[in-house]
């Protein structure tokens, strides 16, 4: 599956605050709002600006493939006014503001004007990124997650150049890191461990969890690994730029020394270079030199798996990637990293030895445990949603209910269908159908409590509730091929 030369293989195994002046003027001006009545030449910008982000783009691909090894040293000039056009297209248009204020809806109402002035700072070197915004959303194991709001041209501006890095960076990683890289989803991931589980001779697994990466990363050592490939010192600038922000909370601002801002348009690209140098290269060179036996990787962001076919090989790994990452001011959580027996003769031998099933590990959203195909005869890997996802999502669902009581049943149908669907379209694996049951059931019940507490004389019955329940909420259907199905289509070879 993988030697020195094939980096391919997909597992390891062998701001400045808008113009107001402008924007009211342009405002009285067209009387209705700007984005109606400009929808047609909003529509051109965005086709001129896809086709200039994808000639740039393209033309970047034939330098790198000319000569792999030297720096890139011209690259904002392809960074225009197209191209920053696409980038502003390209974010969510009902994302929160940043310390500016501004919504995607208000920097578009004078959009040319907007994007021309950014391009000529930008260009000039007197664009100034400003803090991002801290707010904390909940995680699913209670804790809350700090995300970095960023002002709407800091955004632009980012995305613009994620687009020209992209292709470089694209050629350089491995095929086994799957996070936040394009034509690569969390599915992909999870299809490459079941499949390298099955495959190869996977007896034990290292879940390995990075604290608090995207706090704790050094951005000198972030700068001086995109430094390898990026030569062009405008680049360089910008990205430190938006290292050294800050975030403002709660009115005061705070510098900071270290991370990256979990939540900006940038941080998912950096954090793919840092963990490229910092554990891929590495773990790639540790497969060839000490690996006595099958070994398999699959990363994604700040996540990683990892198999092996014999437990020296697992323990070595692990004190060896402790050492490596504490070179570069990173740390394993010691709570959440853990070695397990684990495979397609785990059960056999716990059993043997009395020390009962074997453990599960979680990734990506999924318990991953040891079973038996349905007619008991030969290993199945088995994939159930975790159960602290499953909780926190029926937890959202319970409180949106609360809030949305007294609206029509049919809009709360309409919603939760959709809520239901979109579950399903990441959850619907072979092997859950189960869990997935049960996650309906557990909607239907909390729906119909809800219900019956719209008045003190309901006539709701389970009888009637049962017809709603069918006639809104999908029925549980798996969604998904089996991974080993969807992986060699993929990756034929």
């Amino acid at each position: 599956m993988m030697n020195g030369t094939e980096k391919s293989d997909p597992l390891i195994v062998p701001a400045k605050p808008a113009n107001k002046a402008a924007q009211a003027a342009a405002e009285s001006a067209e009387g209705s709002g700007g984005t109606k009545r400009n929808a047609g030449r909003q529509s051109t910008d965005r086709t001129q600006g896809r086709e200039a982000v994808s000639q740039a783009q393209a033309r970047i691909r034939g330098a790198v493939s000319r000569n792999r090894t030297e720096k890139l040293t011209a690259l904002l000039h392809h960074v225009t006014i197209e191209v920053l056009g696409w980038a502003f297209f390209s974010l969510k248009k009902r994302a929160a503001p940043g310390v500016d204020g501004q919504t995607w809806d208000q920097y578009a109402t004078d959009l040319e004007t907007n994007l021309a002035d950014l391009h000529a700072r930008v260009h000039a070197g007197t664009y100034r990124a400003l803090p991002s915004r801290r707010k904390y959303i909940p995680k699913a194991d209670g804790r809350q997650r700090p995300l970095g709001i960023a002002a709407i041209e800091d955004k632009i501006v980012q995305a613009a150049v994620v687009a020209l890095l992209t292709p470089i960076y694209e050629a350089e990683f491995l095929g086994f890191s799957y996070g936040f890289r394009p034509g690569r989803s969390q599915h992909d991931a999870l299809d490459a461990l079941a499949y390298g589980i099955k495959a190869r001779k996977v007896n034990w697994i290292l879940d390995a969890d990075v604290r608090s990466f995207f706090d704790t990363l050094s951005r000198e050592w972030l700068v001086r690994f995109v430094e390898h490939r990026i030569g062009d010192r405008r680049i360089i600038r910008l990205i430190q730029k938006w290292l050294k922000a800050g975030v403002l909370e709660e009115g005061l601002w705070m510098e900071t020394m270290e991370g990256v801002p979990q939540g900006s348009v940038a941080s998912p690209l950096l954090a793919n270079v840092y963990l490229h140098y910092v554990y891929d290269l590495w773990v790639q060179q540790w497969r060839l030199r000490h690996a006595t036996g099958d070994m398999i990787v699959v990363r994604y962001a700040d996540d990683t798996i990892v198999g092996f076919q014999h437990q020296y090989d697992a323990e070595r790994f692990l004190k060896d990637l402790k050492d490596r990452l504490a070179e570069f001011a990173l740390s394993l959580h010691p709570d959440k990293t853990r070695l397990i027996e684990f495979g397609k003769f785990a059960a056999e031998r716990r059993r043997k030895r009395g020390v009962g099933k074997p453990e599960t590990f979680d990734f990506l959203g999924f318990t991953h445990y040891c079973t038996t195909k349905k007619n008991g005869t030969g290993f199945q890997l088995g994939r159930k949603t975790q159960r602290k996802r499953m909780r926190a999502k029926l937890q959202e669902i319970k409180q949106e209910l609360h809030r949305q009581r007294h609206a029509p049943i049919d809009e709360q149908g309409r919603w939760l269908g959709t809520v239901i669907k979109g579950y399903f379209a990441y959850f619907a694996v072979p092997t859950n159908a189960d869990p997935l049951s049960a996650f309906r059931a557990h909607i239907g019940e909390r729906w119909f409590r809800s219900l019956r507490r719209r008045s003190q004389r309901h006539r709701l019955t389970w009888e009637r509730m049962g017809r709603l329940i069918d006639r809104f909420l999908p029925p549980v259907r798996v969604l998904h091929p089996w991974p080993d199905q969807r992986f060699r289509v993929k990756y034929s070879r």
